[in-house]
């Protein structure tokens, strides 16, 4: 099985990454930028909502204001930011309308898709340009985007884009064109996997680190995108994009992996908590826990061995194994230093030493998300709003 046809989607989220889009001394490749605009065109006109996650706003910027190679003080990369966003939303409305499309920018921060408001508030943003027939065009916001507080890679925002507006499918342009058993630059005898059916640890093994100094991401960041994907129902393909036309090179049948969707995706505003970029905390359970967990029950304190992080009561949290697997996330019941002192004990226990009546679940089912990846043949408490 391979990703076929793509214009059996639906909708189709596109990463770009920086160094697909702009050469590091001439500025924007328009040629390919062209030859992309022509592929969302293609695909829109068979029918396909086409969402775009575009990065190159810093090294387009970077290029125009002539500052180089070197490194940049975040002061330098947030103005760099400010000049190139301009720069690429022009280029991307040119090429786009070029063949009939209209598009719209939009500019994310992390909080705006790890806060529950604000998340609702973006995708009917977007869901309403979609209905206007306009592509948007997506990046973070990298002139206010520090590292405490930003999403540090384009290829997981782009899998939180693709789960938040249920697309069928999220495509990540890269410098090369799929996941082989080892970085095929370091290693001759690297093999080439077409077909991912699940992201286990054995895959993740696999990954290398980031390519370009344009670049943030890498093998790895991209195999997260696919962990948050496809637990949500949305496939996964990895191609190159260096490539003229890299969407219709899918088309044709040229090199690419793809990643199956869930068979058991979770639905509704379960997918924001799955979703999550960063864990608030982690609660590590012992095996009565788990085996609780994986039959859809709620995550009692007596199962929770222990408690680590700074979090409050409704932030999302990580359930970890004894052994440091991730196999679930939640909305948390305490805030954490609650959460420490009733850790182990049994629900009757629990209000003697709060002293006050508390919620007997540390996590409630309906809160709860098991993690495919985290538990072999995973299953669990899944469910819509």
């Amino acid at each position: 099985m391979s990703v076929q046809s793509l214009k059996k989607y639906r909708r189709i989220t596109v990463k770009i990454g920086s160094a697909l889009l702009v050469d590091r001394t001439t500025g924007l490749k328009r040629e390919w930028l062209a030859s992309l605009a022509q592929d969302v065109g293609t695909l829109a006109a068979g029918g396909a909502e086409v969402l775009v996650v575009s990065s190159g706003a810093i090294a387009l910027g970077r290029t125009i204001l002539g500052l180089g190679k070197r490194a940049l003080k975040l002061e330098e990369s947030q103005a760099a930011a400010a000049v190139g966003q301009i720069a690429l939303a022009g280029a991307w409305s040119d090429a786009l309308g070029g063949h009939g499309l209209k598009s719209g920018q939009i500019l994310l921060t992390l909080g705006d898709t790890e806060e529950r408001r604000r998340y609702l508030n973006a995708r009917a943003t977007i869901s309403t340009l979609l209905k206007m027939k306009a592509v948007p065009v997506i990046n973070e916001n990298d002139t206010v985007a520090t590292s405490e507080i930003r999403y540090g890679d384009n290829d997981r925002l782009a899998a939180r884009v693709a789960t938040m507006m249920g697309a069928d499918l999220l495509v990540l342009l890269s410098d090369i064109d799929g996941l082989y058993t080892a970085p095929p630059a370091r290693d001759p005898n690297a093999q080439f996997i077409p077909v991912v059916e699940r992201i286990t640890p054995d895959i993740e093994a696999m990954a290398g680190a980031a390519a370009s100094e344009l670049s943030r991401g890498g093998m790895r960041t991209k195999l997260d995108a696919g962990k948050i994907a496809n637990a949500a129902g949305t496939a996964m393909v990895i191609t190159a994009g260096t490539r003229l036309s890299p969407l219709m090179a899918i088309e044709r049948g040229e090199r690419a992996t793809f990643f199956k969707p869930s068979p058991t995706p979770v639905k509704g505003y379960k997918t924001w908590i799955a979703g999550q970029l960063e864990p608030a905390g982690r609660l590590t359970v012992d095996a009565g826990a788990i085996g609780a967990l994986m039959s859809g029950k709620s995550l009692l304190p007596a199962g929770v061995k222990l408690v680590s992080g700074n979090f409050a009561r409704g932030d999302t949290v990580a359930i970890l194994s004894p052994e440091g697997r991730e196999i679930a996330r939640g909305l948390v019941a305490y805030d954490a230093a609650d959460a420490v002192r009733i850790a182990g004990l049994k629900t009757a226990e629990i209000e003697t030493v709060l002293g006050y009546e508390a919620r007997s679940a540390m996590i409630h089912r309906d809160d709860l998300v098991v993690s495919h990846a985290g538990v072999q043949g995973g299953a669990g408490a899944q469910g819509g709003e």
